[in-house]
């Protein structure tokens, strides 16, 4: 439920109408803004009917919030959210660039990449110390030793860090170690550590399942959120359907109506929404074209020796291609100039 608080009311108005949503056993939501307060309230309907809140003389309106993920709508909170990874702020006019390998294989193959990818206007550091495989005799990363080497090139280059968490067991390590978490695609719908996630109050870099509709997406930030952590970025990265000419199909639809829907703000990952690697430039490109507010993509200092995902990895020279080439879309989006960083 949404209360829309008149003109006149001040906090004092505020508190009192929050303490009685609380005193029923709801979830209170405090949003001041400019022109009007706005409260909202969570919980059983039959309960949130009976505060008959439309008849206080400081309420404007009362309204239901229809979006089964609430607190994440638009329906809830208009204007976009901005999430804080260290210095960097993902949301608003600013376009974010994440890069880095798939996988952390040393701290020398780290700290070169690193280096090279903020040089050209990256200001996130990806890469994966435990890595998910399809097959159990692939690379499955370097674990704690990956964290390790993440948190020292992080302290080394400035970059902020985003990497995978595939086992709840390791949440604390990785909390203590990297800049934001990212759930994957095959831990989307993991609702137990959702909530885990959510409560460390950690940024969270949130995945598409490569089978999941839109909805299901956004009901997996609402997890998140509803534990009280609002630092979530949504990540587009390809759906799997009949189309087999891509390693999947990147949905770029989805972002302008989660971008409609929703305040999170939103990424895109070229490099799996692809998994071709001349491919993920023109996405990137769509990606800003359709009002993403970053991209995350692969760069591997020598992507024929990267012990994963080879074929969808950039190579420096291809990184700084792309940023060039992305730096008048971003332009003509008004957002932040990359120019100056690509040259």
């Amino acid at each position: 439920m949404i209360i829309v608080l008149k003109k006149e009311a001040d906090d004092a108005v505020a508190r009192e109408l929050l303490g009685q949503i609380e005193d029923f056993g709801l979830q209170p939501l405090h949003m001041p803004g400019v022109e009007r307060t706005v409260l909202g309230a969570l919980g059983d309907e039959r309960i949130l009917q009976k505060l008959h809140l439309q008849n206080h003389p400081m309420v404007e309106s009362v309204r239901p919030v229809l979006s089964k993920y609430k607190l994440v709508s638009r329906e809830l909170q208009p204007q976009d959210s901005h999430v804080q990874i260290g210095p960097v702020t993902i949301g608003g006019k600013g376009f974010t660039v994440i890069a880095g390998p798939c996988a952390v294989e040393s701290f020398e193959q780290m700290l070169e990449t690193a280096q090279k990818v903020k040089a050209e206007g990256a200001v996130m550091l990806r890469g994966g110390a435990f890595k998910p495989r399809t097959s159990p005799y692939s690379f499955q990363g370097l674990g704690l030793e990956g964290l390790e080497i993440l948190k020292a090139v992080s302290r080394e280059t400035g970059m902020p860090t985003v990497s995978e968490l595939i086992d709840a067991k390791d949440l604390e390590a990785m909390v203590e170690h990297v800049s934001a978490l990212q759930i994957g695609a095959r831990n989307m719908q993991n609702f137990a550590m959702l909530k885990a996630v959510g409560e460390t109050g950690h940024p969270v870099v949130l995945k598409r399942g490569m089978s999941a509709t839109v909805e299901e997406l956004l009901l997996a930030a609402e997890y998140i959120v509803s534990t009280g952590n609002a630092n979530v970025v949504i990540c587009e990265r390809g759906i799997r359907t009949f189309e087999t000419a891509t390693r999947n199909t990147l949905d770029l639809n989805a972002v302008a109506f989660i971008k409609e829907r929703s305040h999170l703000p939103v990424l895109v990952d070229p490099s799996h929404g692809t998994g071709i690697r001349s491919l993920v430039a023109p996405m990137a490109k769509a990606a800003v074209a359709c009002g993403a507010d970053g991209v995350m993509v692969e760069v591997h200092r020598d992507p024929a020796a990267a012990l994963s995902d080879a074929a969808q990895s950039l190579a420096p020279e291809d990184f700084h291609a792309l940023m060039a080439g992305l730096a008048p879309f971003v332009t003509a989006a008004g957002r932040n100039d990359l120019a100056r960083a690509a040259r």
